[in-house]
């Protein structure tokens, strides 16, 4: 979800003040919601490294015991599977196998010039969970990851056990104008360009990137209503109370179209919630994962 025209052209402005955010307030530490923690480092890796998935060379690191109980973390849009550094270790202590995947273009990955959709990226994830033996997991999706969670709850539900969905939007219409443009927002894109050259293995290639996924931000996802209630997989919707890019309402509206779907609103953080309450963010996925979904 992090983009759209307006963020991905903020991106490319490499040089002007949003590029640099001189212009951005500094974070108010006194409201968690207001800071941009770093981007964490992952905790050490079981195994780690690219796999040929679709036309692409997809990253995935995995952590806890290879019989646990799969979940597969899906990150968001200009991040990588780092941004879950901190809330890994809380999954790994329940027992549960999580395998991070950096998505097509992000972090580690490769990517190809074949036009990025939601469903392209879904379906790298499935061949992914083909290529380890899963036949099936749990999603916990922050963002895009949120979205490609529920694209796979749409069209392969049989690959899935239950989603924690965090701050997806399934239309554009689902987005807070100028989102890109608030404090902590601004400088995640700020940052995000040092962030992709420190991983990809593509470094000098960021803003040939930001063009490329654009063309999918500015129109995408585009999830209808009949689709979300067809859903027959367990989800959780869930968002952070000063989420700057969704609409509450919408975050609401989408819970109550799903059939059986759980709101959960996390308090005191924002879009950025596993970077700055990482239990918070865990507590919540572990137990929409693992709750009694009757009780």
């Amino acid at each position: 979800m992090l983009g759209r025209r307006t963020l991905a052209s903020a991106a490319l402005l490499a040089g002007l003040p949003f590029a640099a955010a001189p212009a951005l307030a500094q974070p108010d530490r006194r409201n968690p919601w207001m800071v941009l923690p770093p981007m964490p480092d992952l905790p050490p890796a079981r195994v780690a490294g690219r796999v040929p998935v679709n036309d692409i060379e997809m990253w995935r690191a995995e952590f806890g015991p290879a019989e646990g109980r799969p979940v597969v973390v899906l990150h968001g849009g200009l991040a990588s599977s780092n941004y879950f550094g901190k809330v890994i270790p809380d999954f790994v202590a329940e027992g549960f196998r999580v395998v991070c995947l950096d998505s097509r273009g992000h972090g580690r990955s490769t990517r190809s010039a074949q036009p990025y959709s939601y469903e392209l990226m879904a379906s790298d994830v499935v061949a992914m969970m083909d290529a380890l033996r899963l036949p099936r997991a749990d999603i916990v999706g922050w963002s895009d990851g949120a979205i490609i969670g529920l694209v796979m709850a749409i069209h392969q539900p049989a690959r899935l056990r239950r989603v924690f969905a965090f701050g997806a939007n399934t239309v554009p219409s689902g987005l807070v104008p100028n989102f890109e443009k608030t404090p902590v927002f601004g400088r995640f894109v700020a940052r995000s360009e040092a962030e992709y050259k420190a991983l990809s293995p593509t470094p000098d290639q960021y803003d040939s990137f930001v063009r490329q996924i654009s063309h999918m931000w500015e129109t995408q996802p585009n999830i209808s209503d009949a689709q979300l209630q067809a859903i027959r997989t367990q989800i959780t919707v869930a968002d952070g109370r000063y989420d700057e890019a969704i609409r509450q309402s919408h975050s609401r509206t989408m819970a109550a179209t799903i059939p059986d779907a759980r709101l959960v609103i996390l308090p005191g953080v924002s879009h950025f919630a596993m970077l700055q309450n990482p239990p918070l963010f865990a507590r919540a996925g572990l137990d929409a994962l693992t709750a009694d979904w009757d009780s």
